[in-house]
Formats: C-alpha cells, sequence, structure tokens
C-alpha cells in the first residue's frame, strides 16, 4: 500500500500519460508511491462539475486558493462547460490548466436517462524471444441511467504459483508451478447521486488525515471510489525461481539467467460493498456518514508468514522455528523428491474480513469535525498448519486489529489547520498504541506553506493508515515508530518557479535523528527555453557520519527483513527543456548522485551514480503523438562489475483512429546491459527487446 504524498508532489506535474509519469519516476523526480498516486488519478480523473475542495487539491500542481477560486467560479457560473473558461475568468494560468488537462473529466449532461456510455481497453506486453503466451489484460466499462457505472477487469497472468496446501510429509508448504492463470480481480457497481453513494464490488475508501482508515491514495481523501487500476511490471521477471531442495542439483542452471515477460500486477484493495450519505442538510451544514465491509481474498510474500504451531514468538529472529516454512514443488507424487521455491509471492493464502464507518459533520467546506473507526479479522486458507504473519510484515500478527480516529479541519481566509488523532488495536503483547498528526497550510497569491507535525507511536500497527510519514519503516510499517515535522513551500514569482521541503524526524525507539531536504528551480527563461536545477540532501542518521554506512541495502536478507542503514546521500540534478515549435518537445536531463554505499570497496569515500535522458516529443497531425526516449544509467562509476550500466531506449506511437473512439497505441523499447557484473554476463536475453500494444474504444 503506498505511503502517503503531497499533493504538489515535489515538481511540477505536466504529462499526457502514464508514460509520461513513468518517466518522471525513472529520472528519479518522483517515487514510486507519487507515480501510484498519479497514475490512479489520471484513471480517476476529476470532474471539475462534481469535484469536492479535496478532490480538485489533489489535482498536481494546484493550490488552496486555486482550489477555492475554482469552487467559487463554479457556484456563480452554476456548472464548467469548458475549462478554458477558468483561464479567461484569471481563475488558472494557461500553464496550470494544460498541465492538469490529462486528470480532468468534462463530462456532458445526459440528455435522455437511458443515455450510456462505455469503455473498452485491451493490453498486452511482449518480450522477444518469449515462447509462451504473454500477460495481457481486458477492461469494460458502461456509465448509464444517469447514475449507474458497471465495470470488469479480467487479467491472463503466468507466473503466479496457485494451490498452496500444507504437505504433511515435509511438515511444509507445497505449491502447483505457474502456469496460466485467468484472474477477474476488478470489478464493480456503482451508484451514485449528489446525496447517496453507493459500490458493491472492489473499491477504496478513506477520510481525514489518512491517519485511521484510507486507501486510496489521495492525498485529502473523502469517500468511496471504484478500485479498477491495473499496472505493468517494467522489470523482467526470472523464469526460473526454484532452489536445490530435495534434488541432488538445483532446476535452475547455475551458468545462466534466463528472463522473461513480466505479469501485469494489481493491488487488492477491499473487495465488498460500501454505501453513505454524501450531503444530508442538517442545522447550519449538512452531515456525512458511510459504512463499508469487505471479504478480501489476499496473497502474500512467502518469508512474511511463520508457523505459531513451531514458534510462539516470531520475534525470535535466532530460533530456526521461527522462520517461514519452506515451500515445495507440488509433483503428482507427493513422496518424489522434489525442488523449493524461492523469492515467490503465495497467491490466495488468506482471507480478510473488515469492517468500518465513519461519520462526519460539515459547518462549511473548509471546516468539519468526523469520527472513523473499523476492525478487521484474518482467516487462513491452508489448513494443516497454524500459519499468522511475521513481525515486519505490513499486517499485525496475532489476530483481530483495527483503530478508531478523530479528526478536524478548520479554514479560513488565507489558511487552513487539520487534525487526527487515532488509537490502533490488535492482538499483539502491546495491544495497540496512539497516533497524532497536525497540518497546516498558508495560501496567498501564487505561493502555499504546508508545514505537518507528527507522533507514531512504535506500538501504533495500523496496515490502513496511510499519512504523511518518512521512507523507513518500524516492523513494515512507514507511519510507526515515527516523530516528525515537515516544512514545504511551492510558488512562482514571475518566471521562476520554486519548491522546497525540510522533513527532520526521529524514530523513538533509537532516537537516531533524520533528514531529508529538496530544492528545485523551474526559469522560463524563454517561451520555448525552460532550464531546471534540482538538489537532494539525505541523511538516515544525523549522528552517526562515517563511511561505513549504507544509503539503501541492494537487497533484503532471504527471510525479507529489511536491512537498516544510516547513511547519506546527496543528489544534484539538471533539465533543459525546449519546445522550437507548439507540438515539438525536447527535454534532456542529468542526475549526478553521492550516496554511502557501506562496501568494502569505498573506504572513506562515497559511490558515486550518474544518470542522463533525453526525450522527444511531436504531434505531427490531429490525434497522433510520437514520443522518443533514451536513458543511460551508471551505478558505480568507479567499477563497472559491481553495480548497474544500462541503455535503455523506447519509440512509441499513439493514434485516435477515429477521434474519440478508437485508439492505438504501439511502444517498442530495447534495454541493453553494459556492465561487467557475473550475472549480467548470464543474462539472456541482453539485449532485451518488448513491445507493448493498447488498445481503446470510447462509445
Amino acid at each position: 500500500m503506498p505511503a502517503a504524498r503531497a499533493a504538489d508532489y515535489d515538481v511540477f506535474i505536466d504529462v499526457e500519460t502514464e508514460e509520461d509519469l513513468r518517466d518522471l519516476l525513472a529520472a528519479q523526480e518522483i517515487d514510486e508511491e507519487s507515480f501510484e498516486v498519479l497514475a490512479e488519478l489520471l484513471n480517476d480523473g476529476v470532474d471539475l462539475n462534481t469535484a469536492s475542495r479535496e478532490d480538485l487539491y489533489s489535482l498536481p500542481n494546484l493550490t488552496y486558493q486555486e482550489v477555492d477560486a475554482i469552487l467559487l467560479y463554479r457556484d456563480e457560473a452554476g456548472e464548467i462547460h469548458d475549462p478554458a473558461a477558468l483561464v479567461a475568468a484569471g481563475v488558472l494560468s494557461e500553464k496550470k490548466l494544460m498541465a492538469i488537462a490529462a486528470f480532468l473529466l468534462i463530462e456532458e449532461k445526459a440528455r435522455l436517462k437511458y443515455d450510456t456510455r462505455g469503455r473498452l481497453r485491451y493490453r498486452t506486453t511482449y518480450v522477444g524471444g518469449d515462447d509462451q503466451v504473454p500477460s495481457m489484460w481486458l477492461g469494460a466499462s458502461v456509465s448509464t441511467f444517469h447514475h449507474l457505472d458497471v465495470g470488469l477487469i479480467g487479467v491472463l497472468t503466468r507466473n503466479r504459483l496457485s494451490d498452496v496446501v500444507y504437505d504433511p510429509n515435509r511438515d511444509a508448504l507445497a505449491a502447483s508451478a505457474p502456469s496460466l492463470r485467468f484472474d477477474v480481480p476488478k470489478f464493480h457497481v456503482k451508484w451514485e447521486t449528489a446525496t447517496w453513494q453507493a459500490v458493491a464490488g472492489t473499491y477504496r475508501i478513506g477520510f481525514g488525515q489518512r491517519l485511521t482508515f484510507d486507501n486510496t491514495s489521495r492525498y485529502v481523501p473523502n469517500g468511496i471510489r471504484v478500485d479498477d487500476k491495473i499496472y505493468y511490471n517494467q522489470e523482467l521477471t526470472r523464469a526460473c525461481r526454484e532452489s536445490q531442495g530435495e534434488l541432488a542439483t538445483g532446476p535452475c542452471d547455475p551458468n545462466e539467467r534466463i528472463y522473461e515477460s513480466p505479469d501485469y500486477r494489481w493491488t487488492d484493495r477491499l473487495r465488498g460493498v460500501a454505501g453513505g450519505i454524501k450531503k444530508l442538510d442538517l442545522g447550519p451544514g449538512w452531515l456525512q456518514a458511510y459504512g463499508w465491509m469487505s471479504y478480501q481474498t489476499r496473497s502474500i510474500y512467502q518469508y512474511e508468514i511463520y508457523d505459531r504451531g513451531r514458534c510462539s514468538d516470531p520475534t525470535d529472529d535466532e530460533n530456526e522455528a521461527c522462520k517461514a516454512p519452506n515451500v515445495y514443488r507440488r509433483q503428482d507424487d507427493p513422496l518424489a523428491e522434489t525442488s523449493r521455491f524461492s523469492y515467490q509471492t503465495l497467491t490466495d493464502m488468506f482471507n480478510e474480513l473488515l469492517g468500518g464507518a465513519n461519520l462526519s459533520y460539515f459547518f462549511h467546506r473548509r471546516a468539519h469535525v468526523g469520527v472513523t473507526g473499523y476492525g478487521a479479522d484474518i482467516h487462513w486458507l491452508v489448513d494443516g498448519m497454524d500459519l499468522d504473519f511475521q513481525e515486519w510484515s505490513r499486517l499485525p500478527y496475532g489476530g483481530p486489529f483495527g483503530a478508531v480516529g478523530l479528526d478536524a479541519a478548520w479554514g479560513q481566509d488565507w489558511y487552513d489547520f487539520y487534525f487526527e488523532f487515532a488509537r490502533s488495536f490488535d492482538s499483539q503483547p502491546a495491544g495497540g498504541g496512539f497516533a497524532a498528526i497536525l497540518r497546516a497550510t498558508a495560501t496567498w497569491k501564487k505561493h502555499e506553506f504546508e508545514a505537518a507535525m507528527r507522533y507514531y507511536d512504535k506500538d501504533f500497527a495500523n496496515p490502513y493508515g496511510r499519512p504523511i510519514s518518512a521512507a523507513d519503516e518500524y516492523d513494515g510499517l512507514r507511519a510507526r515508530d515515527e516523530a516528525g515535522m515537515r516544512i514545504r513551500y511551492h510558488g512562482t514569482a514571475g518566471d521562476l518557479q520554486l519548491r522546497a521541503s525540510t522533513d527532520f524526524w526521529v524514530q523513538p525507539s533509537d532516537e537516531a535523528p533524520k533528514v531529508d531536504i529538496r530544492l528545485r528551480a523551474d526559469y522560463d527563461l524563454e517561451t520555448w527555453f525552460t532550464p531546471g536545477l534540482w538538489v537532494q540532501y539525505q541523511d538516515r542518521d544525523l549522528a552517526d557520519t562515517g563511511r561505513d554506512n549504507c544509503f539503501e541495502a541492494p537487497f533484503e536478507n532471504i527471510e525479507g527483513e529489511p536491512v537498516p542503514c544510516a547513511g547519506e546521500k546527496v543528489r544534484i540534478g539538471g533539465q533543459m527543456r525546449f519546445i522550437p515549435m507548439r507540438d515539438l518537445w525536447i527535454t534532456a536531463k542529468y542526475q549526478h548522485t553521492w550516496l554511502d554505499d557501506g562496501g568494502p570497496r569505498f573506504g572513506d569515500s562515497m559511490r558515486q551514480d550518474v544518470s542522463a535522458w533525453l526525450v522527444v516529443m511531436y504531434k505531427p497531425i490531429e490525434g497522433l503523438r510520437l514520443r522518443l526516449r533514451g536513458r543511460y544509467l551508471f551505478e558505480d562509476i568507479e567499477h563497472n562489475d559491481y553495480m548497474e550500466q544500462s541503455l535503455w531506449i523506447y519509440a512509441e506511437a499513439a493514434y485516435w483512429v477515429i477521434p474519440r473512439t478508437i485508439r492505438a497505441k504501439l511502444r517498442y523499447e530495447v534495454f541493453s546491459w553494459l556492465d561487467d557484473r557475473e550475472s549480467t554476463d548470464t543474462r539472456e536475453p541482453n539485449p532485451a527487446h518488448w513491445i507493448r500494444m493498447e488498445l481503446e474504444y470510447k462509445f
């Protein structure tokens, strides 16, 4: 589950497609969490005529002052027929409107009760040399009767283990080898009016400052959203992920590293029913009430579990019985010698039963008080072994868990205050913990400041809390064992755009002070030329400055537990964006990174990584979009046999065959590893040739 990201996302977001977001991710201008938030926002869209203040603020680049100006214009005009009217009225600049255009939905009012709209989508990915059917997915959605929306997505996968059972002969788990499998992970029926909202199927829901309950990926969630997002993997999948097990020799050739096409992936959110009253006039304001139930079948990484029948305390890492049980490959003959799976996700391992409710009273758009609570329990689907979660898993071990919290907001003129306090409950020895967050924003003209103070008890084990937090974790959760303050600013001064943030926090359990400082400036030197510069400094323990620390571990140990690091990282980057003509964009970027590696190669020095990008986008005719991108990456420029050196190039064409009706996209990419590592010498394919195809039909 992604952690919370601020609505300004650390960089001015100017994108049209998910591929644009992936470019920002590859350039490390946004992180994985921001990518998932923006990708889901791009997929969902925001309707200017129905969006709440919270929905509008989730759009990139906007300040609260601009959001309030949009709402005021909508109130006065009655309806926003054309977003360009916001520019004419002075509500938004043309640059900001164009930057958020891809995220907007402008729905025309249905003239007849039975007017129907729909969309069909198909996507697949193929890697050269792969002789199996590639992963693919097909989705359909229909909206009719003004308020009814129905959707369904089916996914064909081939790399997922299945049929996990207890093997009494080995006192371990056994699973069928990966094979072609068809899943329907996303489906929904939604009915929504100005007052009521109800969803059956897969959905997301969240409230307040995300401290008590949220899985929406929104910065300021308030209500239900359908869950219909499917992601594609950029990394190839290892064709053989089995160890020797009981065999005389391992099934994987040690002299070969063969990779194949990855599966499409998805995040299991909630599956069940949810509904509520969005707005019931009461007194000077209105009442909001929601309730939800979910019975979601979930998968889990194989090292995140243990057997309670053999281990009484999962925190006892010295006890071999507390390690994750082995997972063997199932054979027709249960007594035949077999191999063992490694680094796999075990499919459909448990059901999670969850229920929750929210009750809030709004005095006006910027002021409310609310209470949210939920409870959950786990039912494991494997008989014969008493399974539970490791202490570093995201879900708490021991049994039922939940949380209850109170949130409030107050805003007037140029300032807004937000507060939430929560208490978690679980079946672990401590029984739960406390947490609180206070956030304030100040906005005037084209400038916005945000300050957020937070405290999360080390026993606050709430897997559905997604508040502002740093990237480190305590027993699988980011919003746990943390006390800190973050200050952020973004604004413009003439043609200069500035973004700055400072995040200082400690983990009370070890009292190690940490800091993350970021600064970025972009300047519209000419209408056709915008240079930019950014710098970032991170330190995972200000009290320990030795070079013998690591900043990020290249991998986790085999049990999957994170490796602690206390090092430093400095990143400096720059870009130049050229627009020689209206429909041609050229962007060049370079980034240099110094970081503590912790390895014996560096002594008193820091490892240095470099990367460079060139992106060209061209729209030669209406409806046709061409894109070319190249990236060069060299991690550890002093040694070519230690980290990755690679060249990644892709060319893409997207064309509306019939305007606003049929769209086709084809992408070819090549990824070549250039370093001298042994793993690269035995890697196949190298270079890897990818073909991605997307088809979309709207009616």
